[in-house]
């Protein structure tokens, strides 16, 4: 396959809304589209792009497109002050087999300053001990559903003691999930969230509104009192540039206009998207990719993975990575690094 030539970053863009310099580089752009695509992130499977074309045609992969090029890690925020926090969420789908997939290596090579997990499908009291153990992360907290140890479950890990932690969104629908851990620093909340899936045919879309809402409004109340850095999970692309197929997903959970408004409505509350603040039109960065079809070798993706700031932290951004080659789940980590 002859190789395509970079796109060039559209004017205006070079660096992106949050005050740093310095031009992205750009990847290839999606290649010609195949006739048979992958679906979202709730059990996936092959579907007719153009179901004229369907009838006694081939089913043919489409061509693969490149993880975005890393860039240098931008390590002075505009406030001009050099990053002192670097935190990691990751949905590890299972922490038993993220331990196997070498998962925890990425970690302590990294050495995160706060850890984020979700989906880590265990109770707190079977929590694997190469983790209870990790002496770098030695502030542990876990959560779990009620009665329901092996579904769901997030975790928080931290360097040094938070003042204070809480568990769920103070809300009595919501928080017997237990999707939401928040640990309280001097300087900032750090929220690990796992919002949960609207559901196979969208049963659960009315559930997962009544969730954005009172979701959003936690966050405010915490962000009245200090700034708020959310990571997590949050089971939603929220513009077309964000999952590889929009047209074949307007009605899939995490794409559709009922879930991509909740998002927006939290970023128009105070709360700025990290990656994209610094990295508006930059495509093809996804944080998952269904284990079918061979979705991830061929960047068939959906970027579900945030994090999300207060406003007034937009100063303290230094940078957000996504970190696409990092194996270990079928979501990949997100890295941000804050000057606080």
């Amino acid at each position: 396959m002859p190789k395509r030539a970079k796109k060039e970053a559209p004017a205006g863009e070079e660096g992106g809304e949050c005050g740093h310099e310095g031009a992205l580089r750009w990847s290839p752009m999606d290649p010609n589209g195949s006739q048979w695509v992958p679906m979202g992130p709730n059990g996936s499977q092959w579907v007719p792009m153009d179901a004229g074309a369907a009838g006694g045609a081939k089913r043919r992969r489409e061509a693969a497109v490149p993880f975005p090029e890393e860039t240098p890690l931008r390590e002075v925020a505009p406030s001009g002050k050099r990053w002192g926090m670097r935190l990691v969420t990751w949905n590890v789908a299972g922490l038993r087999a993220w331990l196997r997939k070498g998962g925890l290596q990425w970690v302590q090579d990294e050495a995160p300053d706060v850890l984020c997990l979700q989906e880590t499908k265990v109770g707190a009291s079977a929590v694997p001990p190469e983790l209870r153990e990790l002496r770098a992360l030695p502030h542990q907290y876990w959560a779990s559903p009620e009665g329901r140890p092996g579904y769901s479950g997030v975790g928080l890990l931290s360097r040094q003691p938070p003042l204070r932690v809480t568990y769920g969104i103070d809300d009595p629908e919501h928080d017997p999930s237990a999707r939401v851990l928040t640990a309280e620093f001097p300087s900032l909340f750090v929220v690990c969230a796992y919002v949960p899936n609207a559901g196979r045919g969208l049963g659960r879309l009315e559930p997962r509104r009544r969730w954005d809402a009172a979701f959003r409004a936690f966050l405010q109340r915490l962000d009245a009192r200090k700034p708020v850095a959310v990571g997590g999970d949050l089971n939603v692309a929220h513009t077309e540039l964000d999952l590889r197929h929009p047209g074949a997903n307007r009605r899939s959970p995490g794409f559709t206009e009922e879930e991509r408004e909740g998002f927006g409505a939290i970023l128009a509350a105070g709360f700025v998207d990290a990656f994209r603040c610094l990295y508006p039109g930059l495509p093809h960065a996804y944080t998952f990719w269904t284990y079918l079809g061979g979705a991830r070798e061929r960047n068939v993706g959906w970027r579900l993975d945030y994090f999300l700031l207060s406003e007034r932290l937009r100063g303290a951004l230094c940078d957000c990575k996504i970190r696409a080659k990092v194996m270990g789940s079928d979501h990949c980590p997100v890295e941000l690094y804050l000057a606080v």
